[in-house]
């Protein structure tokens, strides 16, 4: 009979799955909100899987406690059921019996303010959505991790990945992305808990930057891409100077001559 914790992690990782194949489908208009629903399901299951594992897989140790030590009772749902910790309180608890890394924390802070706002409320702004790809490009990373340090268990047979949105559900070419206040007071949230001096190779992390570019390539299957000038229905390409000088840093370098006399 499986452990208490091991059934959690079990199905921990069966919604991590869920949560990456409604974000993977082709056509579905609820994709990020149900990516940050179930993923975020996937993590409360993990670390109640840890906590469970280190308090002898007593369910008692996940009950939200009422009252003195000593008469503690425990609060109740609606149906009288004993209530459960919150993911908020679990993620506190690790990181301060140096279980959970801090970086880890922070990327579960970002998922759980994007599950609120597509929970209580809608995102309506693509811009929006990339920043959902970093942080769920995070969270899956970090789950991994997890996974394999707390547990030993090997996820290599699963495909823990999403589809970059440049191949799933971004235009073909954007005119200009205007925040609205909700979206803008988030993005300065996501900015506050990034550390830019954060070492990219890090085990654990709060967000992966995600770029896609166009390369040379002789594989068959690769998308071809030729330059035209009277064609209205190209995607437009453009680069900005400052783009230009990182690509080609000596194109632009002013030449000057030399005169030697002899």
């Amino acid at each position: 009979m499986k452990s208490r914790s091991k059934s959690l992690l079990d199905r921990s990782i069966a919604a991590m799955i869920a949560a990456i194949d409604i974000y993977n489908k082709p056509d579905f208009q609820y994709r990020a909100e149900s990516f940050t629903i179930l993923s975020l399901n996937a993590w409360e299951l993990l670390l109640k899987a840890k906590w469970l594992s280190d308090n002898d897989n007593k369910l008692a140790s996940l009950y939200v406690r009422v009252g003195a030590e000593a008469k503690a009772r425990y609060r109740r749902t609606r149906s009288g059921n004993p209530m459960t910790v919150s993911i908020d309180f679990l993620g506190k608890k690790l990181v301060e019996s140096g279980v959970l890394q801090e970086a880890c924390r922070k990327n579960l802070d970002a998922l759980t303010e994007l599950r609120d706002t597509s929970v209580h409320l809608y995102h309506k702004n693509p811009k929006f959505e990339e920043h959902l790809l970093e942080i769920g490009m995070g969270c899956l990373k970090n789950f991994v991790a997890a996974v394999q340090d707390w547990f030993g268990a090997d996820l290599s047979k699963h495909n823990f990945y999403l589809m970059p949105l440049s191949f799933a559900t971004a235009p073909a070419s954007v005119q200009a992305l205007a925040l609205s206040r909700e979206e803008d007071g988030f993005v300065r949230y996501l900015r506050g808990l990034i550390d830019p001096d954060a070492d990219p190779a890090a085990r654990y992390t709060v967000a992966i930057n995600v770029e896609t570019r166009f390369v040379r390539s002789t594989a068959v299957a690769a998308t071809p891409v030729r330059a035209t000038r009277n064609d209205p229905n190209a995607v437009s390409v453009r680069l900005t100077e400052e783009q230009v000088r990182e690509r080609y840093p000596w194109w632009l370098v002013p030449r000057k001559m030399t005169v030697v006399e002899c």
